[in-house]
Order: structure tokens, then sequence, then C-alpha cells
């Protein structure tokens, strides 16, 4: 008979994931309202792992979960939450847990979780939780322009005189009475305490005591303004490869230090608002926003979609007669528009990324614009062929085939014209390629593919 330990599940290792058993479990154990289970499952997860969990489920098992849980939502898993579920999150927690969730965070991410709450009862009550030094660096922090480096950095930084040794560095960070929980680099400052340079903690722990910090310090070594906006820093540390750098005010000072965590998040953040935009979806929505706000951020681009589907329609109706002689372009009618309105698309996506990785300029915007027509030629021509032999078996009418054929090649150039040309022009003007884009290149493969079929219908058909 087998031992009872045996048929036991193995011990959780130190973290683990959540995946779907675990989540089915955790909502049972909010259902049954079993604290010790709810425990024994919330104990061994990463903060980010209870983040998406509180993200998964609704407000109901939310508002439980916080109730039976005997852990707390720590500063790790603030930091990690939607920004549209922080605000509920903190109205549900004591103003203890709140206190120390926030003392664990630096200085960085206490700004990002005050600049985002709509409620400045919960922002006082954050600032109130801090020391008085951290309380004036966040204070400081948000007088900063919204999405600039100044909201980006962190105030913890470690810094030495640029003429000491690799022995003084070490001495110094030893008998400091703190020191940030994670750094990668000591910044040189001069005697005006600007920035001159920065080393490497490997370096400083493998080279000689007596060696001069200057003599090991990173050829990679770059500065930021305070106002610079922090897309630009986030261009700069993946352009560059940095792990860190100095923030600095109007005189060269230093002020902070921006990490590659926080440019990789911006980096991350400005992708998924490129995917969002590029759907007219508002760049702030997520899988936890209530069905209201749904349908309030949604509301203004499918309004814009409905004026644009009214002017390809106001297209058809000018070729009434047209349709009503040969029924069959109403059936072929939408293989062009939706044909073009893919190859747009693609053209279109690949453009707004370029444009957002600065891989298209104006130095190549032109080349690239003549890549895409030609490509929507050729596919075009394969197309135009294809659909040429459909409307001929399909209808048996050649000539139907041929404007089908013809029509395929001018809506595929366009799309790849418009594609590119549109964001490239939405930029110019200082409009979001990302944002408009997609309206206007649907509204131009739609308005010329209509007009081409049509049009070559009634000279060729009639």
């Amino acid at each position: 008979m087998a031992d009872p330990a045996d048929t036991q599940d193995p011990p959780y290792e130190d973290e683990v994931e959540l995946d779907e058993p675990r989540l089915r479990a955790i909502r049972e154990a909010i259902e049954a309202r079993d604290r010790t289970q709810l425990d024994d499952l919330l104990e061994p997860m990463h903060g980010a792992d209870i983040a998406d969990l509180l993200e998964q489920i609704t407000e109901a098992e939310r508002a439980t979960l916080l109730e039976l849980w005997s852990g707390h939502v720590d500063g790790e898993i603030l930091s990690e939450l939607e920004e549209s579920l922080r605000e509920e999150i903190l109205d549900a927690l004591p103003a203890e847990d709140v206190a120390e969730a926030v003392r664990e965070l630096d200085t960085d991410d206490v700004v990002d979780l005050i600049e985002n709450l709509e409620d400045t009862d919960q922002a006082d009550a954050i600032l109130g939780a801090l020391d008085e030094i951290d309380r004036a660096a966040v204070e400081q922090a948000l007088t900063y322009p919204e999405y600039s480096a100044g909201r980006l950095m962190q105030r913890e930084v470690v810094m030495v005189p640029s003429f000491w040794t690799v022995g003084q560095a070490i001495d110094h960070m030893r008998h400091a009475e703190s020191l940030p929980e994670q750094f990668y680099h000591v910044i040189l400052t001069d005697p005006r305490m600007r920035p001159v340079g920065h080393v490497t903690l490997g370096k400083i722990l493998s080279s000689p005591r007596e060696t001069p910090l200057s003599e090991i310090e990173e050829e990679s070594f770059r500065t930021f303004e305070v106002t610079e906006p922090e897309a630009e820093v986030a261009y700069a540390f993946n352009q560059y490869h940095l792990i860190s750098a100095p923030v600095v005010d109007h005189n060269d000072r230093l002020l902070g230090v921006i990490t590659i965590d926080d440019a990789i998040r911006i980096l991350d953040e400005e992708a998924g608002e490129d995917i969002l935009r590029l759907a007219g979806v508002d760049s702030e929505e997520a899988i936890s926003n209530r069905t209201f706000d749904v349908v309030r951020r949604r509301f203004p681009w499918l309004a814009v979609n409905l004026v644009t589907a009214i002017l390809a329609s106001m297209v058809i109706s000018q070729f009434e007669n047209v349709i009503a002689e040969v029924v069959a372009l109403a059936v072929l009618m939408p293989i062009v528009a939706s044909m073009g309105g893919n190859a747009g698309t693609q053209s279109l996506t690949v453009a707004v990324r370029a444009l957002a990785t600065r891989d298209l300029t104006g130095a190549n915007v032109w080349r690239v614009i003549r890549r895409e027509v030609v490509a929507g030629g050729i596919n075009g021509l394969a197309f135009a062929v294809i659909m040429g032999i459909v409307g001929v078996v399909w209808f048996g009418t050649p000539m139907l085939g041929l404007v089908i054929a013809v029509a395929m090649v001018i809506n595929l150039v366009v799309a790849g014209l418009a594609g590119v040309g549109i964001p490239v022009v939405l930029q110019k003007a200082g409009i979001d390629p990302a944002l408009a884009s997609g309206a206007f290149v649907t509204t131009v493969t739609d308005v010329v593919g209509f007009f081409a079929f049509l049009g070559l219908a009634a000279v060729w058909l009639l």
C-alpha cells in the first residue's frame, strides 16, 4: 500500500506561476471563503503574478480576496497593477497597508503610482506615508512635465568624486547608511555635482583598490535633461544599450538616475499603445475596465469609422445604375475593398512601427514608398490574374474578369502608397500616426477600390 504522503502534491517551489489550475483553485477558495487554502495558494506566488490575478478576477472576487488573505498587497504588487485597477485596490486596503506598501517602493515607482490617481485624497495619503526626504523627492518629481525624464528617474543614486580610487569607492559603499536596493553604476561627479562618467560594479569589484575610477569608467556614458521626453530616453536606452543613466538639471547638476527596467517599461507601453491605437482602441483600455468605460472609450473611433463607411457608400451610390445593370458587381465589390484594406493595413503597420523605432526617416521615406507601391503592384497583378479567371469562370463574362483584375491592381498600388504616406504626413503634422492612420487608410482604399471597380465597369460593361 502506498504511503499517504506519496500521494500528496509536491511542496511548492519558492515561487510559482499563475496558471489555469492555480487560478481556478484560487477562485474556488474565494467562493468557499477558505482563508487557509487561499493563503497556501498565494504565499508562493510572485508579486507580478498576484497583480495579474487581481486583474483577471471579478470586482467582487477581488474584494473577498483582500478581505480573506492574511498577506498584504505590497509595493511590488501595486507597481505591477494596471493603472485602471490601482485606485480600486487602494480604496479596499487599510491605511496602514498602503503606507507599508509605498515605503517599499523607489521614488520613481511612487511617482508613477501617484501621477495616475484621480483621487487626490489617495495621493495625499500616499505622500503622508513617506518619510520627509522621500516625500520631498516625490513632490519635486511631480513638478516636472508629465512623461518626462524627471517623472521617470529615481532619486536614490550612488555617486563619488571622479578623482577617487576603487578602494575609496568600495569603502564608501560599505559604510553608507543606505544604498539603493538595486543599482548598476557608481556615478562619478565633479566638485559642482555634475556627472562626468560612471563605472560598473563589475569593474569596481574586479580592479585593484589603488586603481583610479577615471581609468575604468564606461565609454557609453550619457546624461538626460530632466525635461526630456521619456520616449526619447527609452529610445536612447534601446539604441545605445544603456543600463542606467544620470538625469541632470539645466545646470548639468545630478538629480537622479534612470535604470533599464524603467526604460523597458516605457518601450513596452509605447509598443502596446501603438497596437491598441492601430485598432482604434484607447491606449488606457484594459481587460479589467468596466463595461461603461469600454463603451465610452471605443465609441468615438467607431463613430469615425461610421463616417468613413458612409463616405464609401456615397461613392457606391453614384453607380446605382451600373450595379442594377450588372448584378455581379455587387457580389465582387467587397473583394476589391477587402484586399485593398488588408494590403493598406500591412503597409501601415510596418510604417508606424518603423516611425516609432526611427527606422523610417526623411532620408529613406521615398525609397520605402516606392518599395511598397511596387510590392502592391506585383501582388495586385498576381491576384488580378486569379480574380480575372474567377470572374470569367464564375459569371462567364471575360470583360468582368478584366474589370476586377485592373481594379485590384489599382487598389493594391494605392494601398501601398497610402499605408506609408498617410502615417508619414500625419507625423509631420504633429498627429500620432498610430492613432489616426487606420481610419484614413481604410477610407482611401475603400473609396479608390469602389470607384475604380465601378467606374471601369461603367465604361467597359455598359
